[in-house]
């Protein structure tokens, strides 16, 4: 079971570092209730990081159980979408590139 956190590619390395680190806390303050939350962080804890377009970045927004990033010094712009842990994920996800 995995976390993903997506993270808009264009980003600032800078932003790139906290805006990770952020993702993880704020998906499991969210969905640290449902059931594969739980497991997640008593069995697994597994991250995976990915770099995503715009286009991919909106794709994203229609699976449940998400939470978006936004960045203040960065107008509120939208910087990245993190899926809480699940056993299967959708096609478009398990394709995604890993950040780099």
């Amino acid at each position: 079971m995995r976390m993903y956190i997506a993270i808009k590619e264009h980003l600032p390395i800078g932003h790139v570092l906290n805006t990770a680190a952020h993702a993880g806390l704020a998906c499991y303050l969210k969905y640290k209730h449902l059931p594969d939350m739980q497991i997640w962080a008593m069995k697994s804890f597994k991250k995976v990081t990915c770099s995503v377009t715009d286009e991919e970045f909106e794709e994203l927004k229609a699976i449940p159980n998400h939470v978006v990033l936004t960045e203040s010094k960065l107008d509120n712009m939208e910087t990245a979408i993190v899926l809480a842990p699940r056993p299967e994920w959708p096609s478009n996800v398990k394709t995604l590139r890993l950040w780099k």
